[in-house]
């Protein structure tokens, strides 16, 4: 910022020479004036970056003042200063929006520090940031070419989280590319590392880690068997670990966090496998052989997730919780509204499921409507429309009720999804599956180089709708195209964000454990 424009207002301004001496060699622009009323014409007349108020002026004293500047200009930072250390004067001022407070008597360093943290805080933010990143960008390198198991990749992944939120607001687009290029290399070995490890962890369980199938049991038993207060559980459909982290400070309003863990979604990571998973407690094809009245095929008609509840009453049996229990399935406003209207019905409970559809239908709605891919057009324009959904949500609502009644809340999803941006060609029969993130059928035709396949599909617990079926399952950024009509799809469906394949943003997903403050 070139020469700032300073306002100061204090009765006893002649005596702060020594102060404005200072700033003006600093390189700023200070106008002085000893009274609220001409602080006021001040900003009416020209345009300040900042002003400094002394509250206990005669006349309209700082308290008054401010208001009236904050009519005029709604992003002035305003600097109170004062003698007085009484807490209602405080809290008045910050009532009142101002942008710091200092006490009397104020050294100059003091009042350099103000304005550097109200003027400059964003550039200075964004410097350290990239200098940070660029320390950084070598250990995060070196680790990718480290064998990393389970735990150590889902470690790495909250690290690239981490920076993909920090570097979004430097505003340095080249820092930026790089960062997207480190990602997609993490995706790569990541995309390995699952093909060279994914159907043992099926088959034997070793090294596996807490997974779709095994999150129940393992995470959330646990917690229920504490029936002190009644549990929350909160499913938010297609939550990546970076949406959930920005809407986690809204949520520590009224809870803190107690545990924050990473868990991986089973293949494919779609609703119809994980999340029947997660209720579950089993794999597809387990689900399907020991509940055929339960679970849906890719071919068959009607909803794929109509039976969670179901699923979830079987999986409890078989854990022994016997305790009383709600599901609840939200997929309007509407309905969200009257869950939250009618919350003091769940406090009987304990053990309260709801399973919350928005995110899903937002990755759904920007690929069809051309408004949501243009607000939500990379990822941390994603991340902003969910915490701007979440804020004005009744899911928000529920959460505060929940910390009034003192229940214990968890927070997790059935997968991610991922940015996809290079078309793969496939061939398929007209009994293929539509989604773009893994395939099903007979006769599939595919370079292997470029996916994972499971040509046998009860290596990967997965239903086998006939005898020549396979899966294959597109990895990194990729999405499936057909050769027929190849530019209009690609066009279509380049950008959006899809699920159901391997990635880190996929398969990588939050599971975490909050207590009301």
């Amino acid at each position: 910022m070139n020469n700032p424009r300073i306002l100061w207002a204090d009765d006893e301004i002649d005596l702060l020479k020594p102060h404005i001496l200072f700033l003006e060699q600093k390189g700023y622009l200070v106008t002085t004036v000893n009274n609220g009323r001409d602080a006021i014409d001040q900003v009416k007349s020209g345009h300040f970056d900042i002003v400094f108020l002394d509250e206990n002026m005669p006349g309209l004293s700082g308290l008054q003042v401010l208001p009236e500047l904050k009519a005029l200009d709604p992003t002035l930072p305003v600097v109170m200063i004062t003698k007085s250390e009484e807490e209602h004067i405080m809290e008045d001022a910050i009532g009142s929006k101002i942008a710091d407070y200092l006490i009397k008597p104020v050294n100059p360093n003091q009042i350099l520090l103000t304005i550097k943290k109200n003027l400059d805080e964003k550039r200075l933010v964004s410097e350290k940031t990239t200098s940070d990143y660029r320390q950084e960008f070598r250990e995060i390198s070196m680790r990718l070419g480290d064998r990393m198991d389970a735990e150590e990749w889902a470690g790495f992944y909250r690290k690239l989280v981490h920076w993909s939120m920090e570097l979004q607001g430097s505003g340095d687009e080249s820092m930026a590319q790089i960062f997207r290029t480190q990602r997609h290399e993490a995706n790569d070995q990541f995309s390995r590392f699952i093909k060279n490890n994914y159907l043992g962890w099926l088959k034997n369980g070793a090294g596996a880690p807490v997974m779709s199938h095994t999150l129940f049991r393992q995470r959330m038993a646990p917690i229920l068997k504490d029936t002190s207060s009644p549990v929350f559980m909160v499913v938010i459909d297609n939550l990546r670990f970076d949406q959930w982290r920005v809407i986690l400070p809204r949520i520590k309003e009224f809870f803190r966090l107690e545990q924050e863990d990473i868990f991986y979604s089973i293949l494919p990571t779609a609703t119809q496998y994980a999340r029947n998973a997660l209720f579950s407690g089993l794999l597809p094809s387990e689900m399907e052989k020991m509940y055929p009245q339960f679970w849906k095929n890719e071919d068959d008609e009607g909803g794929k997730n109509m039976y969670e509840d179901e699923f979830l009453a079987a999986q409890l049996k078989r854990l022994g919780l016997d305790l009383k229990w709600s599901y609840n399935k939200i997929t309007s406003y509407a309905a969200g509204k009257k869950l939250a209207d009618n919350f003091s019905n769940l406090l009987g409970n304990s053990l309260n499921v709801i399973v919350y559809n928005f995110v899903d239908m937002l990755s759904h709605a920007r690929t069809e409507m051309e408004v949501i891919k243009e607000l939500a057009d990379d990822e941390p324009a994603y991340r902003s429309i969910t915490q701007s959904w979440f804020d004005h949500s009744p899911l928000l609502d529920i959460l505060r009720q929940v910390a009034e009644k003192n229940g214990r809340l968890v927070i997790t999803t059935d997968h991610g999804t991922v940015r996809v941006e290079n078309p793969v060609k496939v061939i398929g029969d007209k009994n293929t599956n539509s989604n773009l993130r893994y395939k099903s059928g007979r006769n599939l035709n595919y370079n292997p180089k470029e996916v994972l396949e499971i040509k046998n599909p009860q290596d990967a617990f997965l239903p086998r709708m006939n005898v020549s079926s396979s899966y294959i399952f597109a990895m990194n950024n990729d999405f499936f195209v057909y050769p027929n009509n190849y530019n209009h799809f690609v066009g279509f469906y380049q950008n959006t964000f899809q699920h159901g394949g391997i990635s880190l943003e996929e398969m990588l997903i939050p599971f975490a454990v909050l207590q009301p403050r």
